[in-house]
């Protein structure tokens, strides 16, 4: 008599693993997003976790306003007067506020990890996957990040600074340059402006630095005076 074929037992120690293989397909073949609120709302960690290095800093779940604001207050601060400085400063309002994101991204993920939803909660199987593995991995990957941004904004702040100061130094030279021929054709009697000389300043602005570096020079005189000059020494016959 032939022995039957047992029917295999299945395998109900790991239900995860079906799940998470289940959940990867899944994943792997969305390339256009959710649609739908909800959707897009099960999707938003993802999101947000790919907008660390999108092209775009604002994600369309941000608040464009907020962003607007945080944009301005960077070109308050430094006051960008060539293409290259404002280009430099939009890179620092990009990358914090790419930083900035990071936090929230964290709390989320603790968040998810210590409150994972039940089957009837969850909407698919790549939710219920979710675990505090899951959450470790990507709490180091957002560590990576953080750091590549940090790096990131600290240099384009240096080399912001770096132009500016440049720029600051070549044009106090050439002020300085432009008050020195100001105060030679005064001296002369000699109609003269800026432009003369191919200078971009006004006369009022010559005039005002001009002014500025007398008042300049006076003070030092003045400094060294009362606090370096050494007191004539008294003579014995006053001392007694």
């Amino acid at each position: 008599m032939t022995n039957p074929i047992p029917t295999p037992i299945p395998n109900r120690q790991s239900p995860i693993p079906g799940r998470r293989a289940r959940a990867n397909r899944a994943n792997a073949s969305l390339s256009t997003g959710p649609r739908t609120d909800s959707g897009k709302q099960r999707s938003s960690l993802n999101a947000l976790r790919h907008g660390l290095t999108a092209a775009s800093a604002v994600l369309p779940s941000e608040d464009q306003a907020a962003f607007d604001a945080h944009r301005r207050g960077f070109f308050d601060e430094y006051q960008p007067a060539t293409p290259t400085e404002t280009q430099l400063v939009q890179e620092l309002a990009d990358t914090s506020w790419r930083l900035n994101r990071i936090p929230l991204l964290e709390a989320e993920l603790l968040n998810r990890a210590a409150n994972p939803p039940t089957e009837q909660a969850a909407p698919n199987d790549q939710e219920m996957a979710f675990d505090i593995v899951d959450a470790h991995r990507l709490l180091a990957n957002l560590n990576i990040q953080g750091q590549r941004l940090s790096r990131q904004f600290q240099k384009t702040v240096d080399t912001l600074r770096d132009i500016q100061a440049d720029r600051a130094e070549r044009q106090r030279r050439d002020l300085k340059d432009a008050a020195a021929l100001l105060e030679l054709h005064k001296h002369k009697g000699i109609p003269w402006e800026p432009s003369d000389h191919g200078f971009v300043f006004s006369k009022d602005d010559v005039e005002r630095f001009a002014q500025r570096l007398m008042r300049l020079n006076e003070s030092r005189h003045i400094e060294h005076v009362r606090f370096y000059m050494q007191p004539p020494a008294r003579s014995a016959t006053a001392s007694l």
